[in-house]
């Protein structure tokens, strides 16, 4: 390999996602050279994924950003309560996990991703450009050797030993490694927009579901985060009816917001998110790896779509590190970590499809589930809540930062002042 061909970083991430982020922040705190890409000039866009489970607290803490974090604007849900067929029930309640992180977290994304962008940028060999759009990969005899960029001052190259897609369920880089996920087939969509809490607010509730439909209600302080469910490929029909028919399928199927839905005035303010569900039978190729959604897109079910991104980017911290530290991404390491998180995920995607045909007899104005299903629910509720807390809260398969590898940290924390911590 010539001169010119040597990489210049350990580690290339597209996409500056919580996967992305969290994987940069652990490799530039073992002393790695990494750079982050990320498209935008900022990370504030609007309805993204911001539960933050007990799990991704738990992580904060072991590497001492709990507090920090704790800190940001957010809301702390010690439960997560339903209103089903008209009748309140807590589906999981995470005081029931071990303290302290005992409690679900609501803060909105680009908070999540700006606190990590600082504290990652502590560390010297970090390197987090914005504005930066992955483009293609540097391919040399079928190894990935680094990624081509575009950027306000035109395209370049940056060779890394490890390129990493952690670029969305869209990933770029996946299509340019020849990596082409399976679909699982969805039938809903979920449409997304801002209301503002009603007078004398219900105390905090995950959402409603009956066969007036569903509709989610997370909790921002001042205002709720709503979705509404609606069948694949529905918001044509709906917006010919009118944002009148919108309004009056939320009042329908939660009565609580019917003072507030006339703030809703303009399509605009409603997002679409289409829902997908899919997987990649394989993950990576020698020097090329896949997280998050690039690797298995999520439903918004259980909300567990950026702890499982993060899961990802700790699994695949312990996992190589210790190599891209001597100049190597062996690929059987790579493999290891897909045979890892790959359990955790198709068994979540399994329970979240099972999920999708209750939530679609909701959407379409029958009852996703029978009564005496619902009546069994409630009666079970005071164990359910327990089981439900650690599934969705902690997860299958926790991945948690090995001793080895964060003691592998060779660089030193820059002061704001730009001298270094020891």
């Amino acid at each position: 390999m010539s001169p010119q061909d040597q990489p210049e970083r350990d580690c290339v991430i597209a996409g500056g996602g919580p996967a992305g982020m969290v994987l940069g922040y652990l490799l530039a705190g073992a002393g790695l050279k990494v750079t982050v890409l990320e498209k935008h000039a900022d990370f504030l866009r609007d309805f993204r994924g911001d539960t933050v489970h007990p799990s991704t607290v738990t992580l904060l803490g072991e590497l001492g950003l709990r507090e920090k974090f704790l800190q940001l604007p957010l809301t702390r849900l010690p439960t997560l309560d339903a209103v089903v067929e008209g009748q309140r029930i807590t589906m999981a309640d995470f005081r029931t996990l071990r303290a302290p992180d005992n409690f679900l977290v609501l803060a909105p994304q680009w908070d999540f991703l700006n606190f990590l962008a600082r504290e990652a940028a502590a560390f010297p060999t970090f390197e987090l450009l914005m504005n930066t759009e992955a483009g293609g990969l540097i391919m040399e005899q079928d190894q990935v050797r680094g990624v081509r960029v575009e950027t306000p001052d035109g395209g370049r190259e940056i060779r890394a030993t490890l390129t990493v897609a952690a670029d969305g369920r869209a990933s770029v880089l996946r299509s340019a490694a020849g990596l082409v996920p399976d679909e699982f087939g969805v039938p809903i969509d979920v449409l997304w927009f801002n209301l503002p809490k009603p007078p004398s607010p219900p105390p905090v509730t995950l959402g409603y579901i009956s066969s007036r439909g569903m509709v989610l209600t997370l909790d921002r302080g001042d205002r709720y985060q709503s979705g509404m469910a609606i069948q694949k490929g529905g918001l044509d029909e709906l917006r010919a009816a009118g944002l009148g028919a919108l309004r009056e399928r939320l009042t329908r199927a939660a009565p609580v917001l019917q003072p507030v839905v006339g703030t809703l005035q303009d399509w605009e303010q409603v997002k679409l998110l289409s829902v997908q569900i899919n997987r990649l039978r394989r993950w990576y190729r020698p020097g090329f790896m896949a997280i998050g959604d690039a690797a298995h897109a999520m439903s918004p079910v259980f909300g567990v779509g950026v702890n499982f991104a993060i899961q990802d980017a700790v699994a695949l911290f312990n996992a190589i590190s210790g190599d891209l530290a001597a100049g190597t991404a062996p690929v059987e390491k790579l493999a290891a970590v897909q045979r890892r998180r790959e359990m955790p995920v198709k068994v979540m995607q399994l329970i979240q499809r099972n999920g999708h045909k209750a939530i679609s007899r909701a959407a379409t104005g029958r009852r996703f589930a029978p009564r005496w299903v619902v009546a069994v629910i409630r009666i079970a509720s005071p164990l359910l809540r327990r089981f439900t807390a650690r599934f969705i809260g902690v997860g299958i398969r926790p991945e948690h930062v090995k001793p080895a590898a964060a003691g592998s940290r060779r660089s030193r924390r820059r002061q704001p002042g730009g001298r270094s911590l020891t």
